[in-house]
């Protein structure tokens, strides 16, 4: 399976049904569209062999003595439509995941056109040559087959192998966690906020969230260690500068602590990275890269990189701080303005530059 051509094929998939330019095509309209797979007719007769069976134990007419055959395949078809409905539900709880906003289409495009067929999505019908077949396996287990133009070879799915897939918490398909919640939740949990800053209801920083003064540069004196900047029209102000180094300690721990959680599921680690974390970027520019296939040229393959190595989890740790520091913390260490209402008010920037060398001449006795 080609990398960049399994993305592509996700998000070409993505933008048709997105699309509504379907309702714009007269041919599609003008002619009748077959989407009924009929999986069910892989249980025709089996109501016919049940009542057989039946007759043969009550008679005594059984292949072996003791009927223990014809008891084993009584009890085999009886699962049957139970084993089918927990079948379905598992598939189909699976591949919803390819519907989630932040899909990664690095996932296989399979699953998407699996997902797409099961949902009689335009494209994707018997009409259009797909099809789904169904198998009551000797085992008692069952067996789908999604066979069609799109598939890179057939898509088998068997009941038993997925129960135990999913009853390991391992999943089919990786969900992509919302790294924007957890980012959120985290900069409440770091301790480089107050207590009064955080709501109670909520638990999310208030609006108006401050970073504590412990975290403030000062000058020998005490003073805020102020940043100048320049605002046109030659008119400057104060920004508060930060202890940056001081921060990343503080919050270092917690975000190991976060990460470790997050690398219990590797497969959610790898959609974050594919999505979010190996980009470094904010959720919109991540909207806007998600359109093209060759944003994703760092990311890490399911077949090929689970499970993660050393190298890698150092690596998603390094950069998961980054990307928390970068789009999350930023916000809150950059041009915050003076809490003293006089250091906080516009002034004039040849005046200042003339103040601070007097102040300068004064200090240092140069008069």
């Amino acid at each position: 399976m080609d990398k960049t051509k399994n993305i592509e094929k996700n998000l070409l998939i993505r933008q048709m049904l997105q699309s509504d330019a379907i309702a714009y095509d007269k041919s599609f309209l003008q002619n009748p569209i077959d989407s009924n797979f009929n999986v069910l007719k892989a249980f025709e007769g089996t109501e016919k062999e049940y009542a057989r069976l039946e007759l043969a134990i009550k008679d005594g007419k059984c292949e072996e003595q003791g009927c223990q055959m014809e008891m084993d395949k009584l009890q085999y078809l009886t699962n049957g439509p139970s084993v089918f409905m927990e079948f379905m539900e598992n598939v189909m709880g699976e591949l919803m995941v390819t519907d989630e906003d932040n899909f990664d289409p690095n996932n296989s495009a399979d699953y998407t056109i699996a997902n797409c067929m099961l949902n009689d999505r335009p494209g994707f019908t018997k009409t259009n040559g797909y099809d789904i077949d169904l198998q009551l396996l000797n085992d008692g287990s069952q067996q789908l087959t999604f066979t069609g133009p799109g598939f890179y070879s057939p898509l088998i799915l068997n009941s038993s192998s997925l129960k135990i897939l999913l009853d390991s918490d391992t999943y089919l398909i990786a969900s992509t966690p919302q790294i924007s919640k957890m980012m959120s939740k985290l900069l409440t949990e770091v301790n480089v906020f107050s207590p009064e800053m955080i709501d109670a209801e909520t638990k999310e920083l208030i609006p108006s969230a401050k970073i504590s003064e412990e975290f403030i540069l000062t000058n020998a004196d005490g003073t805020p260690d102020y940043e100048i900047i320049d605002i046109g029209n030659s008119k400057g102000r104060n920004v508060m500068r930060y202890d940056m180094d001081k921060i990343e300690r503080k919050v270092t721990p917690f975000i190991n602590a976060e990460v470790a959680g997050l690398l219990d599921s590797e497969q959610e680690a790898v959609a974050a990275w594919n999505m979010y974390i190996s980009k470094g970027t904010s959720d919109e520019e991540d909207d806007q890269m998600v359109q093209d296939a060759n944003a994703f040229g760092s990311s890490w393959s399911y077949e090929t990189d689970l499970p993660l190595s050393q190298d890698k989890k150092v690596l998603f740790m390094k950069k998961y701080k980054e990307y928390f520091m970068k789009n999350y913390l930023v916000q809150f260490t950059t041009n915050q303005l003076p809490s003293v209402q006089a250091d906080a008010a516009v002034f004039d920037m040849a005046e200042m530059k003339k103040a601070k060398a007097q102040k300068f001449i004064d200090d240092n006795k140069l008069n």
